[in-house]
């Protein structure tokens, strides 16, 4: 999986963001996973231990942008794999329930899955963001799978930004 790069730095090189788009860059926090993780779960459950992350904003106005990336696949036609963002046990995403999914008419094609979120936690607390996932129907999802064999790493980074 490629670095992710914003005006040619790397992530955790990054201390503000391009003019126009807002606030400073406060702090940086990243959790990565390489195991190949499966689910067959049709409620949301935590993707993987390592895809969790704790962020301890320096003020209530700030707020945290979560970034994620990785890849999923499904094993059976018309099935489908979803990922959204929990913070402790609030899911983040949308009325659709989720940020990403994976439906496919061919089983096992190994999608990217890439989704930000903006949050406003009005908090000074630590606060733990995590991946979770489900599928829909009789199929087995799949994370941080390659198209051939071996796996991929998956990322969730969280950035502070001033309020």
């Amino acid at each position: 999986m490629s670095i992710t790069k914003l005006n040619n730095l790397s992530v955790s090189a990054l201390t503000a963001l391009p003019s126009g788009v807002g606030g400073k860059v406060l702090q940086v926090v990243q959790a990565t996973d390489s195991t190949e993780r499966t689910t067959t779960s049709t409620s949301f459950v935590t993707a993987s231990n390592t895809l969790s992350l704790s962020i301890t904003p320096s003020s209530a106005s700030n707020k945290i942008y979560i970034m994620v990336h990785s890849t999923i696949k499904n094993s059976a036609i018309g099935g489908s794999v979803e990922a959204t963002i929990y913070r402790a046990s609030t899911n983040l995403a949308p009325s659709t329930g989720y940020f990403s999914g994976q439906y496919s008419n061919e089983a096992y094609m190994n999608m990217p899955m890439a989704y930000n979120y903006l949050d406003s936690p009005s908090s000074t607390s630590s606060l733990t963001y995590q991946v979770y996932w489900r599928v829909t129907g009789s199929t087995t999802g799949y994370l941080n799978t390659n198209w051939g064999s071996g796996t991929l790493t998956a990322s969730i980074t969280a950035f502070e930004i001033a309020g």
